[in-house]
């Protein structure tokens, strides 16, 4: 019998309207009356969460934030992971190219050295204000407050990402998690944080068993979640590789995958 469920945001129990049919939300809710968990586990920051959190009424429970990198249970963080400075400082030295976009995240701020297309797309996500200053400001402040960023994302287009995860993994690969949230997005977090990580740490504290988790996905840092997952679901939309390592492909998120596949195996 599964007694948890972990489920990705973007590409997966969203559409791309940002909304959640109500029909996906009446099965959460039957879970949730059942006494099983589901718990929204996201590249996103936690902020940016909060929305999707409270349309499905998932506000009581758990999330997972930025890869697994910030993780808060009653809305108090009991776990993150952040990024050495000295390998941020390394980062920065690949800044993207004009049309592309760097950003940093600390908890719930979130910052860039300069506004982009990429970084208005992420605002209407969150109702916290990016703040934009110089790199060396912004490492400034991180280092006389004791603290580094959970999260870097670089954003830009489908061929700028390919070519950036191709070299950063070459220079970082043994250091840092490098993988894309999709093929606009490159997300890095330090090699303790992963959405598989946040899973196992969640679980041992609910006394939930390895086999008894759902974990739903759709894309490359929600592999190492669905592989290891009691049953792991990808969604019809996610890339070949992904699915290749599912137990099942539900539907897409366009047509309610998430709500088909948890009616068929939570009956």
């Amino acid at each position: 019998m599964y007694k948890i469920v972990f489920v990705d945001i973007d590409g997966t129990l969203i559409k791309k309207d940002q909304t959640v049919s109500p029909e996906t939300v009446t099965t959460v809710q039957r879970l949730l009356a059942k006494g099983i968990p589901v718990i929204l586990v996201s590249a996103r920051q936690p902020d940016a969460m909060s929305a999707v959190s409270q349309m499905i009424g998932t506000t009581s429970q758990p999330i997972v934030s930025m890869n697994g990198s910030f993780i808060l249970m009653d809305n108090q963080p009991v776990f993150q992971s952040v990024i050495d400075l000295d390998w941020v400082r390394r980062l920065h030295g690949h800044s993207p190219e004009e049309g592309s976009g760097l950003v940093y995240y600390v908890q719930r701020e979130w910052s860039a050295e300069s506004p982009s297309k990429w970084t208005e797309y992420e605002q209407k996500k969150t109702p916290v204000e990016i703040r934009i200053d110089t790199f060396r400001n912004l490492l400034q402040d991180w280092s006389v407050a004791q603290t580094a960023p959970n999260k870097i994302m670089y954003m830009g287009e489908e061929v700028f990402v390919q070519e950036l995860q191709k070299k950063l993994s070459h220079s970082f690969g043994d250091l840092l998690n490098i993988y894309p949230s999709k093929p606009t997005y490159l997300e890095i977090t330090k090699k303790d944080a992963s959405k598989e990580n946040a899973i196992r740490f969640l679980i041992e504290r609910m006394g939930i068993d390895r086999s008894e988790v759902i974990a739903i996905g759709d894309n490359f840092n929600d592999y190492e979640m669905i592989r290891y997952a009691g049953l792991g679901v990808a969604m019809g939309n996610a890339p070949q590789e992904v699915r290749q390592i599912a137990d099942l492909v539900t539907d897409t998120n366009e047509q309610d995958g998430v709500r088909k596949v948890l009616d068929k195996l939570i009956p």
